[in-house]
């Protein structure tokens, strides 16, 4: 194995341990990690499979805590926008609109550390279908779905499980309808990389289980702050990288 494969690795491992505690951060971690030797396009669709290899298996172990009203709403609205966002992303570029998305993140991270987003919340089905769908929207375009859609729903009542569960429903819903235009676009570039894929998905799969049983040891308020801290983190980057 050489050096890129192993960091590779040891990338996913972390970034499914993220995810099983925050309900994203697969493909924030990955992604700028295949990015440094591969063209940004092809790593998104790249990092796409190990990303529903460690979906899927955080869905086996929470998908008794989904929140069934949110996820229809919320849920639905987010998927349907984030693949409008996405299919616009080639058309609609603007290092604007990549700052007012890491502006965004960072407010929630902030709104999450001191117990705003606690007492901003959301209710009712309008508030579920445009939230779910502006945020959608806004995360397909920038690319980078899952952090923002975390983000509007800290506003919602739910518990830390359902919160993971209902973001790991919606995520395993984008990527049956986006995997399927990556290989049909990109096919051969993504099956002459299937060794490295195949690792960063067991690496993945193997974070996924480890944050899982973090995630059951975690207490609300712990909880809150940890996705705040990751909402900030991912928020600086982003901010970074648009300023660049």
């Amino acid at each position: 194995m050489d050096l890129f494969s192993a960091v590779a690795a040891l990338a996913a491992v972390l970034a499914g341990a993220i995810a099983s505690i925050s309900g994203f951060g697969i493909g924030s971690v990955l992604t700028p990690v295949l990015s440094t030797q591969f063209d940004v396009r092809l790593a998104i669709a790249m990092v796409s499979l190990p990303h529903l290899a460690g979906t899927f298996v955080r869905f086996l172990l929470v998908r008794t805590r989904i929140d069934r009203e949110v996820l229809l709403g919320f849920g639905a609205a987010s998927a349907i926008g984030g693949l409008v966002g996405a299919a616009l992303q080639g058309v609609v570029q603007s290092s604007a609109l990549a700052i007012v998305f890491a502006l965004l993140l960072i407010f929630a991270g902030v709104g999450s550390l001191t117990g705003f987003a606690q007492r901003m919340r959301f209710s009712g089905r309008r508030s579920a279908l445009v939230g779910g769908a502006l945020s959608g929207l806004l995360g397909g375009l920038v690319g980078n779905q899952g952090g923002i859609r975390a983000a509007a729903l800290l506003g919602f009542d739910v518990e830390r499980e359902a919160f993971v569960a209902t973001a790991t429903a919606v995520a395993l819903i984008v990527d049956g309808a986006r995997i399927p235009v990556y290989l049909a676009t990109q096919g051969a570039e993504i099956a002459a990389r299937w060794p490295l894929i195949v690792l960063l998905s067991i690496g993945t799969i193997l974070g996924t289980v480890f944050g899982g049983r973090a995630l059951r040891r975690m207490n609300e308020a712990v909880f809150r702050r940890v996705v705040g801290v990751l909402l900030l983190v991912l928020g600086a980057y982003t901010l970074a990288r648009a300023l660049a």
